[in-house]
């Protein structure tokens, strides 16, 4: 193909049948037409914050960004300026502890305390990431009830159907990240969960590396899978055992076997993703009075328990100049950018 027909072909490409259906679907509300409409509406709706006499210069300024390429992440961009009563945040970490109610000794809340939070938070439009770790492994003592544990992944389940119940704010489907550290001793049944088809469809999940298994991973050391709870009598016949920490091991296995059932899960079913949580905690400069234990349903952003974000995409092609070398030397608009 000719120069000049690849530079035609390219103009006239204009907007496609399926950006006009996802903007219906998802963005445009009543007596909107277009993506200008909608980026109206959010930036008078963020403006709205300011005092009455800059409001008209905000405005237009976040008009105008928007316009060039920086916009709000869906959460914002389909709920500013409704009358929805929806968050404009996008994604929150909501903390689990180990009871069904109240909060645990750590001060988590319960189960399904967490449950009822998550799903107010859904309803408003938050995608939501959990670290299920406190809970305690399937066959560990109920002391309370004299019985055995379920385990993080029976009641993974329960968040699970409550999320494909929950209709979030705009008829936008909730989103979730789950995390299980490498060392928590139903983390095997975590890693395989999604080879049983429709299970867990409305999580991502990941599971939460330190660096002691990343350097038992490289020793080809045995690892210890641990938790505070103490196992049930059939567990402890088994071998489980407490530690001088305190901590009870539920069982050993090697750190490559256990390493090898993540990548073939990951190679066959793309999950789960992998947190590095020590240099995460190292990197935060909040880590003084916060732990990072998950992450936003995407995972691009750690959090801490109660943690939000904000996103927004920039879409960066607006910013070239001459693209491909059409009238002029291909370039990157660095002020532009900085705008």
């Amino acid at each position: 193909m000719k120069r000049d027909a690849i530079k035609n072909a390219s103009t006239a490409i204009g907007q496609q049948p399926i950006t006009l259906d996802v903007l219906q679907e998802k963005y445009l509300k009543e007596g909107e037409t277009g993506a200008p409409d909608i980026y109206r509406r959010v930036a008078r709706a963020l403006a709205s914050v300011e005092p009455e006499a800059d409001r008209a210069r905000w405005e237009q300024r976040f008009f105008d960004n928007l316009q060039a390429g920086a916009i709000g992440a869906g959460r914002i961009m389909s709920a500013a300026g409704t009358a929805i009563q929806a968050t404009l945040i996008n994604c929150f970490v909501q903390p689990v502890g180990d009871c069904i109610q109240g909060v645990d000794e750590g001060g988590y809340p319960g189960i399904y305390e967490a449950l009822r939070e998550a799903a107010e938070t859904m309803r408003r439009g938050g995608g939501v990431g959990y670290d299920f770790s406190r809970i305690r492994p399937r066959g560990a003592e109920v002391k309370a009830t004299g019985s055995l544990a379920s385990g993080p992944c029976s009641y993974i389940n329960v968040f699970d159907q409550s999320c494909a119940t929950v209709e979030s704010a705009g008829a936008r489907r909730g989103a979730q990240m789950g995390v299980l550290r490498i060392d928590h001793p139903d983390v095997i049944e975590f890693i395989t969960a999604k080879r049983t088809p429709g299970r867990w469809n409305n999580f991502n999940v990941s599971v939460g590396v330190s660096d002691a298994f990343m350097r038992a991973l490289a020793d080809d050391q045995p690892w210890e899978l641990v938790h505070r709870a103490r196992p049930g009598a059939a567990l402890l016949a088994q071998g489980a055992h407490q530690r001088a920490d305190g901590l009870w091991v539920y069982r050993s296995l090697s750190a490559r076997e256990l390493w090898d059932t993540v990548m073939r899960s990951t190679y066959d079913f793309a999950e789960p993703g992998i947190l590095f949580l020590d240099p995460i905690q190292q990197d935060n400069n909040l880590r003084y009075c916060e732990t990072i234990e998950a992450t936003n349903p995407c995972a691009e952003q750690p959090l801490p328990p109660y943690g939000c974000c904000d996103l927004g995409p920039v879409i960066l092609p607006r910013f070239v100049r001459h693209p491909f070398g059409f009238g002029g030397l291909p370039s990157f608009d660095f002020e532009a950018f900085e705008q």
